[in-house]
């Protein structure tokens, strides 16, 4: 007989923990499936470990820039193996805190690779090849994550042609590389390569440089990315990547007609696909549609008792709104009164230098939506603190319904921004106007003040501009 919990979760990413610990502290014994390491993808190979690289990056761009600030310092380079090396050590302290939580709030942890199978249970196959099943009384928790996207004509081969796990964890730096994608993968590792001194192109297949991103952001990006030395390629697309020499030659499609590119690296960051295969949703009839399971706004997938959460479900693919989805569900599957995600209002942030952090809607998305808007811009570049800080480059975009100072978005681009977009996203949260934020003291000296110079701005009645 199986083994029987109340909820078993399927996937210890930040989707999955996080819902198991939410049901346990909701009374429900609960069991947690996991393949790989705790702390899932996320923990392990993205969110926490390239936050690592990317802080190496910039102690170290402080260090070349330190004549700016009245420091003189002596030689310096960058070990790029201490550098990969602090960045698995932070990734292997964080799993371990998960483990830790996992066993605070008494969640089992079971090894292995899960797979749903009939009567609300799970198969997990432990590395013996042994196979055991378990019940869950109350609901399973599908939260498998993804995976970096292979391009069909370019394949990932692990040592030319590369992903982001193996982005992080390179033996040796390479002189060159190039990356295919600007999204926030391609432009924080673009970065963290390029600041320690490789020559570094990047090819976007659309218009602009972090795509999903306001226009004037994507134009601040590129124009701080081609100071540092980056090439930038966009409007255009990889056709083949040759590897048989020992630098690749990748032919790239432009608007300027075909060039040949080499660089001893490609990078692949076109996007994540999501783990959906061989974890029994054909089987069991879990409905998909284009590569992600369907879900209500519960996160029950239409087979009753089977749930899905975070990236392989069709949210944004985003660490935070995979940790509230999960919490979600949690509390639904507890029968404890909840609500329901608003996706209107989850911020994004890119931890290149400078930070890109926005929430709601671009310029152009809401002229499109016939909104009668007021926007307001400030640049850090008139800010005290960003001034004192040697960090002027960026600004802070605010946008308002012209009728009601509803605030419809907000797009930052500088030092320490993704610390700044939470202020909006609770304002949004509140149904908080442009009046109440103009009317909000913000703390002198702080690079905060700009969002409050912004909506200053949008009315006509900016101090500092």
């Amino acid at each position: 007989m199986a083994q029987t919990y109340d909820v078993i979760v399927v996937g210890s990413g930040p989707g999955g923990y996080p819902a198991a610990i939410r049901a346990s502290q909701l009374g429900l014994k609960v069991a947690i499936v996991e393949k790989e390491s705790l702390g899932g993808i996320c923990l392990n190979w993205g969110c926490i470990p390239t936050k690592a690289l990317l802080k190496s990056a910039q102690v170290f761009e402080y260090i070349k820039h330190a004549k700016d600030y009245g420091i003189n310092v002596g030689e310096n380079s960058a070990d790029f193996g201490a550098v990969i090396q602090r960045s698995r050590g932070v990734a292997n302290g964080m799993s371990k805190g998960v483990a830790f939580l996992m066993k605070k709030n008494k969640i089992d942890v079971i090894m292995g690779y899960g797979k749903v199978i009939p009567g609300k249970k799970v198969e997990v196959t432990d590395a013996d090849g042994k196979k055991t099943e378990y019940a869950a009384s109350k609901g399973v928790i599908i939260a498998t994550g993804g995976r970096a996207r292979e391009l069909p004509n370019i394949k990932i081969d692990g040592t030319k042609i590369i992903e982001y796990r193996k982005a992080m964890s390179l033996e040796k730096q390479p002189e060159s590389m190039l990356v295919i994608g600007s999204g926030a993968i391609g432009v924080e590792f673009a970065f963290v390569y390029a600041s320690m001194g490789t020559k570094v192109t990047i090819v976007e297949f659309l218009p602009t440089m972090v795509p999903v991103e306001d226009e004037d952001v994507s134009k601040e990006l590129t124009k701080q990315y081609k100071k540092m030395g980056i090439d930038i390629y966009t409007n255009s697309s990889v056709e083949k990547v040759d590897t048989s020499g020992k630098l690749c030659k990748v032919s790239v499609k432009t608007p300027d007609g075909p060039k040949t590119f080499e660089a001893e690296v490609v990078l692949s960051a076109a996007g994540v696909v999501a783990n959906l295969e061989n974890i029994g949703l054909e089987e069991m009839k879990i409905a998909t549609e284009r590569g992600k399971i369907t879900v209500n706004e519960w996160y029950e997938t239409n087979v009753p008792g089977y749930y899905a959460i975070g990236d392989c479900t069709p949210g944004p693919a985003l660490a935070h709104v995979a940790t509230a989805e999960g919490i979600i569900c949690a509390e639904k599957i507890a029968g404890h009164k909840t609500e329901a995600l608003d996706y209107n209002n989850i911020p994004g942030c890119t931890y290149c230098q400078p930070e890109i952090a926005s929430v709601g809607l671009t310029e152009k998305r809401a002229r499109e939506e016939g909104y009668d808007i007021k926007v307001g811009k400030f640049p850090f570049m008139a800010s005290g603190k960003a001034s004192a800080a040697g960090a002027k480059e960026g600004f802070v975009k605010v946008i308002f319904d012209a009728k009601y100072g509803e605030w419809l978005g907000a797009h930052m681009i500088g030092a320490n921004v993704t610390e700044m977009i939470a202020e909006v996203v609770v304002a949004r949260k509140l149904e908080t106007t442009s009046h109440e934020i103009l009317r909000s003291i913000h703390p002198h000296p702080t690079m905060s003040e700009a969002v409050k110079g912004a909506t200053e701005a949008a009315y006509g009645e900016a101090i500092d501009l």
